[in-house]
């Protein structure tokens, strides 16, 4: 016996990227351009709906970029999608105490309810079958992977994420959020990937 499956729900389809490669002084740099407009290329083939970015200068200079290869697609800001530090760890690890020095109870605080907002306006289905891409940050993306996985609050911690790679999240009523791809840089030439990450052998 066969049984073919078929999907009878809309889906929320979220095209999640980080932002081109940037300068200390936060604006897109001419390598975070040509990571934008390789990035739109590949995003044109698909039926975007909208595009929702950051409200910083890196994030919404790339969704201006990818705008440009997607006419007619709506380009506006959504303030949860900007960056912040999502959760604080009740027991901070030695590898990162560097990292969240200073962060305060009240400061915590703040990016929980920014992580919160997140995940409440996006990562949720859609009642019509709808394809948004998020211009954001590393750390918003490794969070809503984190949240469609299901996975501790602390997980966000060890997921990293390359300037315009794209990460592809669904969510359907009924069923747990799907992981469809993460970090993906097939669209970039070999010497404009793994731009935001530290050294190291990069596969």
């Amino acid at each position: 016996m066969t049984t073919s499956w078929k999907w009878s729900m809309a889906a929320r389809h979220l095209y999640v990227v980080r932002h081109g490669a940037a300068s200390p002084f936060g604006e897109l740099t001419d390598v975070g351009r040509r990571q934008s407009h390789l990035l739109g290329d590949r995003l044109a083939r698909l039926p975007v709906d909208a595009v929702w970015h950051s409200p910083l200068p890196r994030a919404a200079s790339t969704a201006q970029v990818l705008g440009e290869h997607l006419p007619g697609v709506p380009v506006a800001e959504a303030a949860e999608l900007v960056d912040h530090v999502p959760h604080v760890p009740a027991e901070v690890p030695p590898a990162w105490a560097g990292f969240f020095d200073g962060h305060d109870a009240a400061e915590a605080a703040a990016g929980a309810r920014l992580a919160d907002a997140l995940t409440a306006r996006f990562a949720r289905p859609a009642v019509t079958e709808t394809h948004e891409v998020l211009v954001t940050h590393a750390y918003q993306v490794a969070w809503l992977v984190r949240h469609a996985l299901g996975a501790p609050p602390d997980r966000w911690l060890a997921m990293s994420c390359g300037n315009t790679a794209l990460t592809v999240l669904q969510h359907r009523d009924g069923t747990p959020p799907a992981l469809v791809l993460h970090n993906d840089m097939g669209h970039l030439p070999p010497d404009l990937r793994w731009t935001g990450f530290g050294p190291g052998v990069r596969p």
